[in-house]
């Protein structure tokens, strides 16, 4: 098999896989098998092994010695990591962006929340939460930085799925009103203030494993 077919195939395991990772589908310490996956999808595990040192690559899997790869485990500390890099970069990306958002886009903006509002799955909310927080930090011109931010709402949006895959209450943003208003009114300073606060909030709750055992899980729900 040519080199540049092993690429593609191993692109689209590894986004099949971090899909399911995200979504809870495969929970956190599973082993991921490479003759599975090889077998699942008709190749080798060429492409399979360069598709796990990919999800390695972005958090979602470790390698250990004599025990293959799993599903990257997380906890509070790592929760509150991603809170406070999604907060320093995000305020970094809106007051730069601030000065190109017109107002259509915060009108998109405020569909995106109203979205939100009436979600009734964790799903999706968490997709008009990520168009909200797109869509008032892109226009900033960094693709670096919103690329950065992008793989960081990927990791809120794995700790939001394990913890509230079911049981998703519907919820008024009412810190995401607020940035708009800021930003209508040209108060740059309070909007990154008040986005700041949000991306930091966590939440927590008891959620049921697959072998029956309870345990705390944290997410950030901003």
């Amino acid at each position: 098999m040519a080199k540049g077919t092993d690429d593609t195939i191993a692109v689209r395991i590894g986004k099949v896989l971090a899909d399911r990772i995200i979504s809870g589908a495969i929970e956190p310490g599973a082993r991921l098998r490479q003759d599975h996956v090889a077998e699942e999808f008709n190749t080798s595990h060429v492409p399979v092994r360069e598709a796990f040192r990919r999800l390695e690559a972005q958090g979602l899997a470790v390698s250990e010695p004599r025990r293959g790869v799993r599903v990257a485990a997380f906890d509070l500390g790592e929760v509150k990591e991603v809170a406070e890099m999604r907060a320093a970069l995000e305020v970094l990306a809106l007051r730069q962006a601030a000065p190109h958002l017109t107002s259509a886009i915060l009108d998109q903006a405020e569909e995106a929340t109203k979205a939100g509002d009436k979600s009734h799955d964790v799903r999706s909310w968490e997709e008009a939460n990520r168009a909200f927080h797109r869509l008032i930090l892109t226009p900033c011109g960094m693709p670096r930085l919103l690329a950065t931010i992008d793989d960081l709402h990927a990791a809120s949006a794995r700790f939001l799925f394990a913890a509230w895959r079911s049981e998703w209450e519907t919820r008024t943003d009412q810190d995401h009103r607020a940035i708009l208003t800021a930003l209508r009114q040209g108060n740059t300073e309070s909007a990154a203030t008040t986005l700041g606060r949000h991306v930091q909030w966590i939440g927590r709750k008891p959620v049921r494993t697959a072998s029956g055992a309870t345990r705390e899980a944290f997410a950030i729900v901003g």
